[in-house]
């Protein structure tokens, strides 16, 4: 028992908390199946490393500040076969990742694109990649407080730490001139430096609703654009059909 206390303590030490969990359950299984002392050592390195990924991918996760998680496998692309499925799967890569580029999901409420939005920036996550996530009003809401208190550039700067920025609901409120200034900056900063995906109801002839001014609205579509995927969802609301066959039931 002493052994054991000192060897914990020394685990512990060395931050190697599966190793203090499991080292006795591996070293019985060792024995019951004869491994030699290597291979039980590799079986239990292998499970802490194992164990430090999935909790680094949990931490990514939680800080990407997701609104809910959303799994490609649970996305019913047959109800939607316009949308080519796999050029969803292989976007889960993330290439457009590396090469900072935007993708944008065009389309009316209920068709999927929040989902699409999140299964992507997930994939990222479990790819090692660092994701925030907002909505277009809450990022806004964000930009201006950080004006206030002269700390926009520090939140900038935040940003451009981020792999991949999700912007979700682009187009369910229109901004205020200042909001929408926030708004073009932030993106113009992060233009061929960081990799955006963002979801939207309007149609980009409908932009300038949200900014009131045609030439920064025509100065943001371009940037965004310009290195961008634009997949356009088309079809019947996922809810309205839900809410459609709980009435038939």
């Amino acid at each position: 028992m002493e052994n054991n206390s000192l060897l914990e303590t020394y685990l512990h030490q060395l931050h190697l908390p599966a190793f203090v969990q499991y080292y006795q359950s591996f070293a019985q299984d060792a024995a019951q199946k004869n491994l030699d002392y290597p291979r039980y050592l590799l079986a239990l390195v292998e499970y802490e490393i194992q164990t430090r990924e999935q909790k680094r991918i949990q931490r990514r996760i939680k800080t990407a500040h997701f609104p809910m998680n959303k799994e490609l496998a649970d996305f019913d692309f047959s109800a939607l076969p316009s949308l080519n499925k796999a050029r969803i799967l292989d976007l889960t890569r993330g290439e457009y990742i590396s090469k900072h580029e935007t993708l944008i999901f065009i389309g009316n409420p209920g068709l999927g694109k929040t989902h699409l939005a999140i299964s992507l920036a997930l994939a990222a996550c479990r790819q090692g990649r660092r994701v925030r996530f907002w909505t277009a009003a809450g990022l806004v809401n964000e930009l201006l407080l950080a004006q206030e208190e002269n700390r926009l550039h520090r939140f900038i700067a935040m940003a451009h730490k981020q792999d991949l920025i999700v912007l979700d609901e682009l187009g369910f409120i229109p901004f205020t001139p200042n909001g929408a200034h926030a708004l073009f900056t932030f993106c113009s900063e992060l233009y061929e430096r960081t990799a955006m995906i963002l979801t939207t109801n309007l149609q980009f002839a409908n932009w300038i609703q949200l900014f009131g001014d045609e030439r920064l609205t025509a100065a943001l579509l371009d940037r965004l654009t310009h290195h961008g995927h634009i997949l356009e969802l088309t079809g019947e609301s996922f809810r309205f059909r839900q809410r459609m066959q709980e009435k038939d039931i």
